[in-house]
């Protein structure tokens, strides 16, 4: 650190009374201003407020104040907010430490005094850590312009498609050999009614029409390596004859669009397997748009006068009821389309062929979207009788006994009539399966992409970074990322387009400097960092000579290196530190925390 004086504005929000209810923050701004280096510590009503950003701007020229700390809300919210207050007041924006004391105090706390407490050390150790705080820059990576899109379904093609308005180069890849994905198999979609190959045919003409936009079908990923700006990515794509060609794709950015697949029942669920007429959903779909018209629904040779779908089979699903599938996670979340696919089938089984009567057993009708409570109603109207059950007491299918009506019964304690047990005998059964996400496979390996708890690929923030990964330069379109509809579909992957423009559109990106960085005066070359890190090729050992003497140092490659501290907890020299989280920047923080007050206050 240089050996300017550290003249320190602290600035304490009341967040309107989201803070100041319970913190007594003229108190924390007191003591505050008490500590050695303060020069300002003052509050205000809302400092993310222009007017507080201002404040922050004026005080940094009229005081010389050359370190800002800010406590207020979550730093996810506005601590760049705070970074460019600081930026126009003329200092470097990482000269600023930003205090929560709105999510981890005010709102956690019920006595005051506690609350003041906490958020009086948290200010302190903020205090004592900004000291150490030196210039930062952002780093700057050459970026290749050309995306490469993992994935022809729709949302594939949505994304490619808005990428190449910006005027960027960018390629498809898809596992199959036709584009479309599993919209291209639907006889219609809501609300417009139109087929689902005739939307996927759309698509692929814009596709075919735009400029700079290459297709591989019957491809598949190998491998990838490289970091945001500049992707290796190994694909092979099989030929006519049957052959594999290996390729290699140099892309500035990844949007992954791998789509999902039909939840599989096991043998025995629902009848899965033993009965030939019970169905998925998907299957039933593809009956029902080849059945030709006529009186009859004719499936097996057998005439279908009484149906049965079941909801919520493969969604839902509750630990110590429902049995996990082989290698895979219980499903938890609720699928979100099958409710409005369910009954939409059931209507158009009926306008199709109205001699058939259907029964629609359901454990909660989940019509979530605009205009789907229309086909609720629909479904209603045109004779479908409903029928609930509970998790813990599913519908059973057992072979039909009696050479009466249907087939199979389909037992259910139906809690519309406080749990009567009702018996309906069907000749079809339709189960309404849910999402599970498509394996990624060697695409997830190579580049470490992170999944949540039910396998679909995790952003970073479903809210304010709703499609963007870990992986810097990779975003996420479709139901890869977790169960959704055509709509919501295209949305995201119009959000990734835009996201990913905006990395390649100036030939670099701009990362965050909080990597790790190495002091070779210290460095011995053990290894022992390199061995420790997660991420292949943030950490190198290079060999060279000096006087003789073959010399050993670890290098940084700052591109993929993620900060995440692994190699400076291990370095026996302590060689490594990390940018804006040195040692010396948490000794400082505990310093603090566990020092007596009147020490703290240099008393």
């Amino acid at each position: 650190m240089n050996s300017e004086e550290i003249r320190i504005g602290v600035y304490i929000c009341h967040c309107g009374g989201n803070i100041s209810d319970k913190v007594d923050v003229e108190k924390v701004a007191e003591d505050a201003g008490k500590l050695p280096d303060v020069k300002v510590s003052q509050t205000y009503a809302f400092m993310c407020a222009d007017p507080g950003q201002e404040l922050i701007a004026e005080d940094i020229e009229k005081h010389g104040l050359n370190r800002i700390v800010v406590a207020s809300c979550s730093p996810s919210l506005h601590e760049t907010t705070f970074r460019s207050a600081v930026v126009r007041g003329g200092l470097n924006p990482f000269l600023y430490e930003h205090v929560n004391i709105r999510e981890q105090v005010s709102w956690v706390h019920v006595s005051t005094g506690e609350a003041t407490g906490k958020a009086t050390t948290l200010v302190q150790a903020a205090i004592g850590r900004v000291r150490h705080h030196e210039p930062l820059s952002l780093i700057k990576v050459g970026a290749t312009s050309r995306a490469l899109v993992v994935g022809g379904g729709v949302a594939g093609l949505r994304a490619a498609l808005d990428f190449a308005n910006y005027g960027l180069p960018v390629t498809i890849i898809e596992k199959s050999l036709r584009l479309g994905g599993q919209v291209a198999d639907l006889d219609t979609v809501f609300p417009t009614g139109e087929s689902g190959a005739d939307l996927v045919r759309t698509l692929v003409e814009e596709v075919s029409a735009a400029e700079g936009i290459t297709v591989l079908t019957d491809t598949r990923v190998a491998g990838a390596t490289g970091y945001v700006g500049n992707f290796n990515v190994v694909v092979e794509q099989k030929s006519s004859n049957g052959s594999t060609e290996e390729l290699k794709i140099k892309a500035g950015a990844v949007i992954v669009a791998t789509g999902s697949r039909p939840y599989e029942p096991v043998k025995g669920e629902f009848g899965f397997e033993r009965f030939p007429e019970v169905v998925t959903l998907p299957d039933f779909l593809q009956i029902l748009k080849k059945a030709p018209d006529g009186d009859e629904l004719i499936v097996n040779g057998k005439t279908i006068r009484r149906a049965a779908f079941i909801h919520c089979v493969g969604s839902r699903q509750i630990e110590g009821i429902h049995e996990p599938k082989p290698g895979r996670p219980l499903n938890e979340n609720c699928s979100r389309v099958c409710c409005t696919a369910t009954l939409k089938a059931e209507s158009d089984l009926i306008e199709k062929f109205p001699g058939v009567f259907v029964y629609d057993f359901y454990r909660d009708i989940r019509t979530y979207g605009r205009g789907h409570e229309e086909i609720y109603e629909r479904a209603s109207s045109d004779g479908v009788v409903f029928l609930r059950y509970e998790p813990a007491t599913p519908p059973m299918v057992t072979e039909a006994l009696s050479n009466g009506a249907g087939s199979m019964l389909v037992t259910v304690k139906d809690s519309l009539t406080a749990g009567m047990e009702i018996e309906v005998a069907v000749d079809l059964v339709v189960l309404a399966v849910g999402m599970e996400p498509a394996d990624v496979g060697a695409l997830a390996e190579s580049l470490k992409l992170p999944a949540g708890a039910d396998g679909f690929l995790q952003e970073v923030h479903p809210k304010l970074r709703p499609v963007e990964m870990a992986v810097a330069g990779v975003v996420l379109a479709g139901t890869c990322q977790s169960p959704r509809d055509i709509e919501e579909s295209c949305a995201s992957a119009s959000a990734a387009a835009v996201k990913v423009a905006g990395l390649l559109t100036r030939g670099y990106v701009e990362l965050e400097p909080y990597v790790a960085r190495v002091n070779a005066d210290r460095c011995e070359g053990t290894g022992i960092c390199l061995s420790q890190c997660e991420y292949d090729g943030a950490l190198e050992i290079v060999e060279t000579e000096v006087d003789g003497k073959v010399i050993r140092k670890a290098v940084v490659n700052e591109a993929l290196c993620t900060g995440c501290g692994a190699c400076v907890a291990v370095c026996p020299t302590r060689a490594i530190d990390i940018n804006g989280w040195t040692l010396d920047q948490f000794e400082a923080m505990v310093d603090v925390m566990c020092a007596d007050p009147m020490e703290v206050a240099g008393g």
